[in-house]
């Protein structure tokens, strides 16, 4: 079996472009992620599901994400494991949420004019996690 080569990414975050450029991509999508869900009147119930300050939800998700694609562990170094099941559990959350919460992301992503083989890549990851949040 051969080995992959070194430019071959391992990770997401390597997908994205390692330090630095991975994080500030990170960041930029989960900028362009909420900017949608903010304004987009398709993404109207998930945005319900949010404080009207949107702030420490951009953090939360930015910690998240950097960690999750293969970066530093922000969010585990600051709040613990992320338990994402749990913390979503008071939440109604069904296809309709879940779909709401990958268009906005998909949106987001475009909007900022990536790859299409890196929006590829991250939804195929995303999916999955948005899936296993329903609890309806």
């Amino acid at each position: 079996m051969s080995q992959p080569s070194a430019s071959t990414p391992q990770t997401l975050y390597d997908l994205l472009g390692g330090e630095p450029e991975a994080t500030h991509k990170i960041r930029e999508i989960v900028e362009a992620f909420y900017d949608v869900m903010d304004s987009d009147e398709k993404a109207k119930t998930i945005r319900l599901m949010h404080p009207e300050d949107l702030t420490s939800s951009r953090e939360k998700l930015f910690m998240f994400l950097t960690g999750w694609t293969g970066g530093p562990q922000l969010y585990t170094e600051r709040y613990g494991h992320p338990f994402l099941r749990r913390r979503h559990l008071p939440f109604k959350i069904g296809e309709e949420e879940r779909d709401q919460w990958i268009y906005c992301m998909t949106k987001g992503m475009l909007n900022l004019k990536m790859e299409e083989a890196k929006i590829k890549a991250l939804l195929n990851a995303l999916y999955p996690i948005a899936d296993f949040m329903r609890n309806q």
